[in-house]
């Protein structure tokens, strides 16, 4: 059966989508969708996005990372899927989401949407991790997805392939793992940043998620100020709000350009 899917991305983080409603994508052939996300012999993306029926929101987003495993939440997706689905007429330009991580509501404007991300929580803005028999300052928290996050002064220099890895692999986050952010904090209100993400395993162009994250270690280590603009790797720019509660954090948003590339089908497999 051919099934229609676009291709769209969110600050450089691309992501395949379908309209599942119809609930027939094959959800537990992980290695057909890890063939689908290979970038030389597949359409090549970050994640498989799934738009699906729900009933107690808009719809319901299912998200996948290119290894075929699923995903609790992603911001740039969250928004990608929120741009498609008021274009489809599934939801209107104000809509709820329900999602691994709870429930989100995103508001479209064109290609701009904004996303609400639930409160974080398990936030730790500055503890040292041992690795490899050194201590790394870091910060840590879960914008629905976790996240850790180091502050560097040359983010060209920063080794994302490497400390990226070990510290996504390190034992004190196991089983799950974590996503890896690399920031440099250019003044009180912008940021720029470089992620290792779990799942990819490897940098990604653009993390929402990540990007929260940051913006609130940055914000509760007094080094930003919200709203807080972050530049990614690709040179496009998101946009954090958020409101500090002493040492915790709430009216967490995400916005940012939401794009689309192409539409196209593909063969779903029997």
């Amino acid at each position: 059966m051919t099934q229609p899917f676009w291709k769209m991305h969110g600050a450089g983080n691309d992501f395949i989508l379908f309209d599942d409603r119809a609930g027939l994508f094959p959800l537990a052939n992980r290695e057909w969708m890890a063939s689908v996300a290979a970038r030389r012999t597949g359409v090549g993306c970050e994640g498989i996005i799934l738009l699906q029926a729900a009933s107690d929101a808009d719809f319901r987003m299912r998200f996948f990372n290119p290894d075929g495993r699923a995903a609790e939440m992603c911001g740039n997706g969250a928004r990608c899927a929120a741009r498609l689905a008021f274009e489809l007429g599934i939801a209107p330009a104000s809509m709820t989401i329900v999602t691994d991580a709870g429930v989100v509501h995103a508001n479209v404007n064109g290609d701009a949407v904004e996303l609400s991300l639930p409160d974080p929580v398990d936030i730790a803005p500055c503890y040292d991790l041992e690795v490899d028999e050194h201590p790394v300052s870091c910060g840590s928290v879960n914008t629905g997805v976790p996240h850790v996050m180091l502050e560097v002064q040359d983010l060209d220099e920063a080794p994302v392939a490497t400390l990226g890895a070990t510290i996504r692999h390190h034992p004190h986050f196991a089983p799950a793992g974590t996503n890896v952010n690399f920031v440099r904090c250019v003044d009180t209100s912008h940021i720029e940043i470089r992620t290792y993400e779990r799942g990819v395993e490897a940098e990604t162009g653009a993390c929402g998620t990540g990007a929260a994250a940051a913006a609130i270690v940055m914000t509760l280590r007094g080094r930003t100020t919200p709203p807080v603009t972050v530049t990614t790797v690709t040179g496009d720019q998101l946009h954090i709000g958020l409101e500090r509660q002493g040492d915790s954090v709430t009216s967490l948003t995400l916005a940012g350009p939401a794009v689309h590339v192409y539409m196209s089908s593909i063969e779903l497999p029997a």
